[in-house]
């Protein structure tokens, strides 16, 4: 007599679970580091938001020279001047952030009130389609794609006089409940398996 085989949901609720149970002190890390960063975010938010668009600013500069530099060593290649293009974009966005942050706040507040939406809708769906796999642990991520939508709405509702303080506030709450729910799903990954 033949058994049937286990089920692809089983085999991925086996694979997940060990996978968290075996390195829930990276999770646990993770989680810690961002909420440390998060508290921080929201003890200076003014400072985080410039910060965060500064950074991006940089990486937005170095991205644009690295594509600068990769376009003009192929420009044999199709595509030279959507390339070119490209790079000189990232160029100028990346200097207009650095040299001036403030009213880069304000663009990536926009740009981050729509990531919280297309997150928290994301978040939802995904706790909602895995909350098979992640038995005890898909609440916690239903969680953060509700904060992410709380977190799109006080946005709205605060332009535009938060516009200076809100990025880097609501950065670090993210990253305050991020780090939390990573947290909460190392220590129940860490639980011994029930017998």
């Amino acid at each position: 007599m033949r058994s049937n085989p286990p089920s692809a949901d089983a085999d991925l609720s086996t694979v997940l679970t060990r996978a968290l149970h075996d390195h829930w002190g990276w999770f646990l890390a993770e989680g810690i580091v961002l909420t440390v960063l998060g508290l921080g975010a929201m003890i200076l938010p003014s400072f985080a938001g410039v910060v965060a668009t500064i950074v991006l600013g940089w990486l937005l500069l170095m991205a644009g020279l690295v594509g600068l530099i990769a376009t003009f060593k192929t420009r044999q290649a199709p595509g030279f001047a959507l390339s070119l293009l490209s790079a000189l974009l990232a160029l100028f966005v990346g200097a207009v952030l650095v040299w001036n942050p403030l009213s880069g706040v304000v663009t990536l507040t926009y740009v981050l009130t729509a990531y919280f939406v297309i997150d928290g809708f994301l978040m939802i769906f995904l706790a909602i389609d895995h909350r098979r796999q992640l038995s005890g642990r898909w609440q916690w991520v239903l969680i953060n794609g509700i904060v992410d939508l709380i977190l799109a709405a006080i946005i709205i509702a605060g332009m535009p006089g938060t516009l200076v303080w809100v990025l880097g506030l609501l950065i670090g709450i993210d990253m305050l409940f991020g780090g939390g729910s990573l947290i909460a799903m190392a220590l129940e990954a860490h639980k011994p398996a029930a017998k």
